[in-house]
């Protein structure tokens, strides 16, 4: 080698540094970042009578300041039944949210568990208590809901919507003691963010200072429904996206362990991206696990939360029958 070639040689390479600096830069913001270290702690019921001590364990946890019907809901029985079902609220809502649909499960012969998420249910609306919600803690409580549930059903169905269906994902995932997942509407992704971009927005929100953003911009404070927060935390969405990289992470390195999994799908969602959900479905479909997919038809015109029926768009007369329905395949 000439000495002119080999300083044309380390030319290069000082432009090409720079070049595969900025490369990796470019990769890691594009990764999920902070994920790895979530994980799954099943410690099961072994009797109803024990899943009545849990259930009394977490009621004395709950705070004075929530409002009565965002405290923890069981409907039961009185005895272990052969189906019971936990359903999960989603972010900013509380278990009100699901009472109406859980009474119809009830009235089914399920015995029907609903907790309130983390930081949830106080009965100061524009608190900022949910801005605290950290991914871990909703792998816990699925844990936690799933373990009590053994104890109140021969077999155990989880349904949750939005960051509740992110929860009930992960669980999917990750308990084999899970009969049947029926996910809603989960928030893997929003509909704001363009899919390439949700890992990178999810690491920058987390570095910087959180916002909180209304809801409903015209009606702030005075948006229903009256037991949820009309505010949200960009903190609090960023952990939720956690928990749905995580169980992505896991799904391409595992099949789900849950024996059957049901994906529901509404195509007006202006909230969630539907494209991420999908994503993961097809991770799972290719693992060969039992799973579904059921969309509600778009003339049907549903809001996100298709499932409160305080919200003024709400068309549980339809919806219900047909949750139900997939709830008891």
């Amino acid at each position: 080698m000439t000495p002119k070639e080999g300083l044309n040689r380390t030319r290069r390479w000082w432009i090409a540094l720079p070049i595969l600096g900025v490369l990796l830069i470019v990769a890691i913001i594009l990764t999920p970042q902070n994920i790895s270290q979530l994980s799954s702690h099943p410690n099961p019921v072994q009797s109803y009578e024990e899943a009545l001590q849990r259930i009394e364990a977490l009621q004395a946890q709950e705070s004075s300041e929530m409002l009565a019907v965002c405290r923890l809901q069981l409907l039961t029985h009185e005895k272990k039944v052969d189906r019971a079902i936990i359903l999960v609220h989603g972010y900013t809502n509380c278990p009100q949210q699901f009472y109406a649909l859980g009474e119809q499960f009830y009235d089914a012969g399920y015995n029907v568990l609903m907790v309130p998420l983390p930081h949830h249910g106080l009965v100061d609306r524009m608190t900022e208590e949910h801005a605290q919600l950290k991914a871990e803690e909703l792998a816990a409580y699925a844990d936690d809901t799933v373990d009590i549930a053994q104890g109140l059903g021969e077999q155990v169905v989880m349904m949750g919507i939005s960051a509740g269906g992110v929860t009930t994902s992960w669980a999917a995932q990750n308990r084999s003691d899970l009969d049947l997942a029926v996910i809603i509407s989960p928030a893997f992704g929003f509909k704001q963010i363009p899919t390439p971009l949700t890992a990178a927005v999810m690491n920058l929100y987390t570095f910087l200072p959180d916002e909180f953003v209304w809801w409903d911009p015209v009606l702030e404070g005075e948006a229903p429904p009256p037991h949820a927060y009309p505010r949200y935390s960009k903190h609090a969405l960023v952990q939720t996206l956690r928990l749905g990289f995580a169980t992505q992470a896991a799904a391409q390195r595992a099949q789900p362990a849950a024996k059957k999994i049901v994906v529901v799908l509404n195509p007006n969602d202006s909230s969630v991206n539907n494209e991420l959900t999908m994503a993961v479905a097809d991770i799972w479909q290719a693992h060969g696990t039992d799973l579904s997919t059921y969309e509600f038809e778009a003339e049907l015109d549903l809001g996100h939360d298709l499932i409160d029926p305080t919200q003024p768009d709400q068309k549980i007369d339809i919806v219900y029958p047909r949750l139900i329905e997939l709830a008891s395949q």
